[in-house]
């Protein structure tokens, strides 16, 4: 049977898996700007990020109804593993490696104070680098000067981008290029407008450009690339921008980063280590367990002022702080930084606060639909558990409905409203006791009671106090029954004379445990006996001087090792044996089988070591150990409370 610690064990197991993933929720215009944005808070390119549409938005008709897509992103499994070279410097935050660009490297001229300056950039990727006549084509189309064509071959063959002065030229500072500036959009923005140099006037400086726009109160904002560009390529007559303020940016207001699916009608259907997927394993439950971070504050974020390109300061908003919604069964770390679980159970956002449940409720069946149920409280099914269906839970379970060919596992008790069809292969576990209208081919196992109201049907039943049938159908035909105490029907066995074995007054977990004990010792001692045979072997050829192979010789050693180490199992097998069968022996229970209808041919009754067949019919009987016989006598009904026991939040009554 699955123990809490086992199912704890699991659970937290999930949890960390859950949370190495690091879900978080992102909601944008766009599925390619959310996964931008889960790829920042996750510090994962694109290409690592799984993700599941929550809602897919809408556009909306003229800007009304426009609805932003959710979207729930984790590390992809698959893509995880990364090597530490990707983790130190692969880290892209999302953004695809843009393309190689091939560019030609270019010739620029200016005329300048000093005299005719030339510049020559490399190429780019696949580009073309540039040639002197290239170089002399683009001199002569600014100036009538001799060109030192030595210098431009030297400048054309480093191609680094810098000014050097080739030609000299008649400088005439009156006719160089007039800067005008334009301060517009409430002080935004810094525009101007250059006019052409005339006969021995320069061209405009990155430098001049900006004196003019310091003489005109701009001193924020400078666009350093266009001033550059300007300056490489001058744009005569024409309205530039060379300047921007910044706008004020509000502070983002505080907000919770969930570890769990905050949708609980997803579905994440793993694949098995062969390959095939397990389409009743939904994984729809989220569990958590006691101490365990369900959601983290990301605090308020501070506003960032802005300023004009005048150096006039913008007031920005700080984002505004929240409480985190705490639910029932939640509390605050000490730090009041994250939501912690009290409780074991299940996670969902209710009301929009985070809430641990202890009780799972399913509206219908346990079919594909819902998948397998695993989960660490109690579980309530308002109708059938369907044919290949299991249900594992920490707390109760109770079925409205009926239990076909499943499994049950549960730590504490189960109540099956309408009854349990195994047909030959369902198995219920409880580590409580178990409440049902009938069993029919099943295998059931409880820790404590079993108890049902129409009978026991070629069922295989054992607990570790008493099976009870109670009813006007409370029969136990066919099958193995097994209790430590006590087995109370209105009838036992039928009038067909079908063999019901009934067995009490032992524990039936220790008796299966001595079984088990006795089965290893004797495929244990079959070893031992064939080992000893093919060692005597190898050993009569020694003693008789024969050559022996050097695979018989290794083959002998092993075998001699595996001597001892089968021979210290025995002993050890032997010693749990004596303690168990110790322990049977001084079980003070005595054991009683009763019924207070007939109990038909075909019926064993065993009380610890003693059995009695039954061969003629009785009616209102009780069997029990006295001496070294069962007796058999007067009915006495048992006296077992077999009300179904309510604790906190438990089930409802069943019977």
């Amino acid at each position: 049977m699955v123990t809490m610690d086992q199912l704890k064990a699991f659970m937290r197991k999930s949890a960390e898996e859950d949370a190495n993933r690091r879900y978080v929720n992102v909601s944008a215009d766009t599925l390619e700007d959310a996964l931008r944005e889960a790829s920042i808070e996750l510090s994962l390119p694109i290409k690592r990020i799984a993700y599941e549409i929550l809602e897919k938005g809408s556009r909306g008709a003229l800007g009304i109804g426009k609805k932003p897509m959710i979207i729930v992103a984790y590390p992809d499994a698959k893509n995880e593993a990364v090597s530490s070279d990707d983790e130190g410097f692969d880290m892209d935050f999302g953004f695809e490696a843009e393309e190689q660009i091939n560019r030609d490297g270019q010739a620029l001229v200016r005329l300048a104070p000093g005299g005719v300056m030339l510049k020559v950039t490399a190429p780019e990727g696949n580009g073309e680098r540039v040639g002197q006549r290239e170089a002399i084509e683009a001199l002569s189309k600014r100036t009538n000067e001799r060109i030192d064509t030595g210098m431009v071959s030297t400048v054309v063959k480093h191609a680094d981008g810098e000014w050097v002065k080739v030609a000299d030229f008649d400088y005439n500072a009156a006719n160089d290029a007039y800067v005008t500036c334009n301060v517009v959009d409430a002080e935004m923005k810094a525009l101007v407008m250059l006019s052409p140099p005339g006969p021995g006037g320069c061209d405009p400086s990155a430098d001049t450009i900006r004196a003019v726009l310091e003489t005109n109160g701009v001193i924020f904002g400078f666009l350093d690339d266009v001033l550059t560009e300007v300056e490489d390529r001058p744009r005569y007559r024409e309205n530039i921008t060379v300047a921007e303020g910044k706008k004020p940016e509000n502070g983002a207001d505080a907000r919770m980063a969930y570890d769990f699916k905050t949708d609980d009608k997803s579905v994440r259907i793993n694949a098995r280590d062969d390959g095939r997927v397990d389409f009743k394993e939904l994984n729809r439950i989220e569990n958590v367990v006691e101490g365990q971070v369900l959601a983290r504050k990301v605090p308020a974020q501070p506003g960032v002022p802005g300023q004009t390109v005048t150096g006039k300061l913008l007031p920005a908003k700080d984002g505004r702080d929240m409480d985190p919604p705490l639910g029932d069964n939640t509390r605050l770390s000490n730090d009041g930084s994250s939501v912690i679980a009290e409780i074991n159970g299940l996670v969902k956002i209710v009301g929009g606060k985070i809430t641990v449940e202890p009780i799972y409720m399913v509206d219908g069946d346990v079919n594909m639909k819902t998948g397998n149920i695993r989960f660490l409280g109690t579980v309530i099914v308002k109708g059938n558990v369907d044919d290949g269906f299991s249900i594992n839970a920490a707390g109760d379970l109770e079925v409205m409905g009926s239990v076909a060919r499943s499994t049950l596992e549960v730590e504490g008790d189960i109540i099956v409203h309408q009854g349990i069809t195994g047909k030959s292969e369902g198995l219920v576990k409880s580590g409580g006791s178990i409440w049902s209208k009938f069993i029919e081919n099943a295998k059931v196992e409880s820790g404590e009671m079993v108890v049902v109201s129409d009978g026991i049907i070629n069922s295989e039943v054992s607990c570790d106090k008493r099976i009870i049938c109670r009813g006007k159908r409370a029969n136990i035909v066919g099958g193995s029954i097994r209790a430590a105490e006590e087995v109370d029907a209105k009838t036992l066995g039928s009038v067909a004379g079908m063999e019901t074995l009934i067995e009490v007054g032992y524990d039936p977990k220790s008796k299966a445990r001595l079984q088990e004990i006795e089965q290893k010792d004797e495929e244990l001692a079959k070893q031992l006996e064939e080992m000893q045979l093919n060692m005597a072997t190898i050993e009569n050829l020694r003693k008789n001087k024969k050559k022996i192979s050097p695979e018989k010789l290794k083959a002998y050693t092993a075998m001699k090792a595996k001597r001892e180490k089968i021979a210290k199992t025995r002993i050890r097998l032997s010693k749990d044996r004596e303690n168990i069968q110790a322990y049977l022996d001084d079980l003070r229970t005595n054991g009683r089988v009763s019924a207070s209808g007939t109990v038909f041919p075909g019926v064993k009754v065993t009380i610890k070591d003693l059995s009695l067949p039954v061969r003629n019919e009785m009616r209102a009987v009780s069997f029990v150990a006295d001496g070294k016989a069962v007796k058999v006598t007067k009915y006495e009904e048992s006296d077992a409370d077999i009300s179904v026991k309510k604790k906190g939040a438990n089930v409802s009554s069943a019977h």
